[in-house]
């Protein structure tokens, strides 16, 4: 579980809350359920719109995998690599088929598939490609929706209150009305604006870097592969898929290295 999602989210409905408390002391005045049903459930209803039907219909496992943070291993990956090498250059490319049951992460595994296959490199690279980019759409699907929530909310928020005050037009000729009914239009336009910027967009700008981290660990596994087929020295390989990690990763991993040569 990502816990920065749920972090952020409450927090940002936790200060919004302590400074309306602190404000005005009365929260009930910022309650108003016809407003609720009008923003939100809009919002949603145009995200139904516009979105594909399977993460509309799948709109559980989108919300999980909003929440859950994918687990990508650079280290581990990178490793394997170069040892997946230095086994393909003592003892052939064939010899990693001994391998294939025990690597995790299902894109190593097709790709090690396809070296172990004869596949030309070409074709491997095409195929996988494909893959990574087929995986990079679904996720951008998933954040579609967030971002139809982001749009939508505000748009909804300002029908709101242009509904509320339409009503408080009816009741000019009675100036005690004005102030509350003013108030009431109003409400459905903060509503978009939190379903906005506390729920929909942060969540879709997550997924969009969820997707570019994923995409990146892939291409380094494919290049990784690419090599190993090639048949590059190990140690060209090992820096090559350096490159690949970020900062804090590439730090780590060479204390490990100076560790182990200690």
């Amino acid at each position: 579980m990502d816990i920065t999602v749920l972090l952020g989210v409450v927090l940002g409905f936790g200060m919004m809350i302590y400074g309306i408390i602190s404000g005005s002391g009365d929260f009930a005045t910022f309650i108003n359920i016809p407003s609720v049903i009008i923003t939100v459930g809009g919002a949603i209803s145009a995200a139904i719109t516009a979105n594909k039907k399977n993460v509309v219909f799948g709109i559980v496992k989108v919300i999980m995998n909003a929440i859950k943070e994918p687990k990508i291993d650079y280290i581990g990956t990178l490793r394997t690599l170069v040892s997946f090498s230095e086994k393909a250059r003592r003892e052939g490319l064939l010899s990693l088929e001994a391998n294939l049951e025990e690597i995790q992460d299902p894109f190593l595994k097709k790709a090690v598939q396809l070296v172990v296959d004869g596949t030309e490199p070409e074709v491997l690279k095409s195929m996988m490609e494909i893959e990574i980019e087929m995986a990079t759409a679904e996720m951008m699907d998933q954040k579609g929706f967030f971002d139809s929530l982001g749009t939508f909310g505000p748009a909804f928020g300002m029908i709101g209150t242009l509904v509320g005050l339409i009503q408080m037009l009816k009741s000019l000729n009675n100036p005690e009305t004005l102030g509350p009914s003013m108030a009431v239009a109003l409400i459905t336009t903060l509503y978009g604006s939190i379903l906005a910027n506390i729920v929909g967009l942060p969540v879709a700008e997550k997924i969009a870097r969820r997707a570019a981290d994923l995409e990146v660990a892939r291409r380094m596994i494919l290049e990784g592969v690419l090599s190993i087929q090639a048949g590059e020295n190990p140690r060209v390989l090992e820096e090559k898929l350096k490159s690949y990690l970020p900062i804090a990763e590439k730090v780590k991993y060479e204390a490990q290295v100076q560790g182990a040569g200690a």
